[in-house]
């Protein structure tokens, strides 16, 4: 179901921007700036983009400070001018984005054990399993296919969608977000000896996922051999994570795809991990540092840090530097070869002397 229509300058208050232009203009959906068309809005959040803004056949655009004059040259079109556009627009789509209601039902097709103890308003789809011992809060809901071990505890207003596993006694906090496939609670990777004398240490610790965490799909995070393994609040956590046993996670960090972080790893609070980090076992990663895409982490990273670069990140302005240079290495070498066959013929001539 559509909602219904708003002002360009209700969208503004909502926003805290303000309106260049038609304030009146009605908006009753928010669409890309190339596709756009009368009665939606769009936003520019990237300079490179700013061709579309004379193109662009939208009803209302959200742009940044001092993209265009206070007087639009196209009349019946406004502007919501904002410090932030892809904030604004995020919050603006989730204005017009009409919510799923649920049936607060637990299906006849589900299987739930009697010792289960669930709150008011879960919704549970066919063919979920819930274990014995098991606590859900309010107005949680369980997709098709979802596994919740003994003794788990999930908070309330939580959505696990299809497939997620929670293995035995992990703790999922309030309003999390498991999208299909994610796994809480599988074994860490742990084993003593070597060859055919590998021995598994049993994993038996548990998980904590903290309040407003969303983890993407098919991600992992494993129980902790001993102790717990914790996802710290409002943390966001992209597809295809492997989060091993015992590491920590700060709150409100962001860890994107394919980054592997090993274990008994700390990560501080408001880092960024972009995607492909792999993080070695048994560091740190101080508060608000930043990780670039496929940095390698050896050794533990000072809050605050920027790195980046392959195998063995560095800080990010010399990384930089020999990016720059890298495109020269050829020219170099070959200035080096000739600068060390001149060499040799003065030595050469000396000795001759």
């Amino acid at each position: 179901m559509t909602k219904a229509a708003k002002t360009l300058a209700e969208l503004a208050q909502h926003v805290g921007g303000r309106v260049i232009g038609d304030a009146e203009v009605s908006i009753h959906k928010v669409a890309a700036i190339d596709e756009a068309g009368p009665g939606e809005i769009t936003f520019l959040a990237n300079p490179r983009y700013r061709q579309f803004l004379t193109q662009c056949k939208a009803s209302a655009i959200i742009v940044g400070p001092g993209v265009i004059a206070d007087t639009p040259a196209e009349t019946g079109k406004g502007y919501l001018e904002t410090a932030s556009p892809y904030i604004a627009f995020a919050k603006i789509l989730q204005l017009f984005s009409a919510p799923i209601h649920y049936s607060h039902q637990i299906s006849s097709l589900a299987q739930v054990d009697p010792t289960a103890i669930l709150d008011e308003e879960v919704t549970i789809f066919p063919q979920a399993f819930v274990s014995r011992g098991v606590k859900i809060g309010k107005r949680t809901v369980l997709y098709p296919g979802v596994f919740l071990g003994e003794d788990c505890r999930v908070g309330d207003g939580c959505v696990l969608y299809p497939n997620v596993v929670v293995r035995e006694g992990c703790r999922i906090g309030n309003r999390v977000i498991l999208q299909p496939g994610v796994v809480i609670g599988s074994d860490g990777f742990g084993y003593a000896g070597e060859g055919k004398d590998r021995i598994k240490i049993p994993q038996v610790g548990t998980v904590e996922v903290e309040d407003d965490v969303e983890i993407g799909a098919n991600t992992t995070v494993d129980r902790a051999t001993l102790g717990r393994t914790v996802i710290g609040r409002g943390t966001k956590i992209d597809n295809l994570v492997q989060i091993a046993h015992n590491v920590m996670v700060g709150e409100n960090s962001v860890i994107a795809a394919q980054a592997g972080i090993a274990g008994s790893t700390r990560i501080g609070k408001d880092v960024t991990l972009a995607g492909q980090v792999g993080v070695i076992n048994h560091i740190e990663i101080g508060d608000g540092a930043k990780i670039g895409p496929q940095s390698g982490i050896p050794k533990s990273v000072p809050p605050g840090a920027v790195l980046s670069g392959g195998i063995a990140a560095a800080p990010h302005h010399e990384w930089l530097k020999v990016m720059t240079l890298l495109p020269q290495l050829p020219k170099l070498w070959n200035s080096v070869r000739q600068l060390e066959k001149k060499m040799s013929e003065i030595l050469k001539g000396g000795k001759g002397a």
